[in-house]
């Protein structure tokens, strides 16, 4: 019996194609929202248009004692320096940075990027850390950031708009913000 190649053509290996993706990405500054204390939201009560939790004193006690260092708060040079840090990554990296707002005690960016959202708040993080570690090497090793942050995808244009206003205008006074030149169509009501 003669034995014959397999002659079936093989079809090629399997890829996995990301679009692109805009994502609302949060994080805030080290001790900033202490579980117990008003207005800090865990995860498992984040809820858009639930009621905040009320303070909870001995929680805020207990947690307050586990902080490693004191909390970190930026002032208006340090938000300037994170602004321009996200600014320069997301050019290196050619993510589309679609707003961003950096307030005294935590950061809201709107981004468009086909990479993993956590991927992408590490890396604002990082670079951030690296710019202000520049600026000021003598607080190199000071805890900037708390350990995640929020990573909300946006899947259609209408939601991407709604992510631009929360973070340009509904913050309160404005801080170090960035909008895209091209984004006022977007941001329309």
């Amino acid at each position: 019996m003669r034995k014959h190649a397999d002659r079936r053509e093989k079809s090629p290996p399997r890829r996995h194609y990301f679009s692109m993706a805009a994502y609302l990405i949060t994080f805030t500054c080290y001790g900033s929202y202490i579980p117990g204390q008003q207005g800090a939201i865990d995860r498992d009560h984040n809820v858009p248009g639930s009621r905040s939790p009320g303070p909870r004193p001995k929680l805020r006690q207990h947690v307050e004692a586990w902080l490693k260092q004191a909390p970190y708060e930026m002032d208006q040079g340090q938000r300037a320096i994170v602004l321009q840090a996200i600014s320069e990554v997301c050019r290196y990296k050619c993510w589309r940075l679609l707003a961003t707002h950096v307030r005294s005690n935590h950061v809201h960016t709107v981004v468009d990027v086909d990479v993993a959202p956590d991927a992408v708040m590490n890396a604002f993080k990082s670079y951030a850390s690296r710019a202000l570690n520049l600026h000021a090497p003598s607080h190199y090793g000071r805890l900037r950031w708390a350990r995640h942050g929020s990573t909300r995808y946006l899947w259609s244009p209408e939601r991407v708009a709604a992510a631009v206003r929360y973070v340009l205008d509904q913050q309160g006074e404005p801080m170090a913000w960035y909008q895209a030149p091209y984004i006022s169509r977007l941001s329309a009501p």
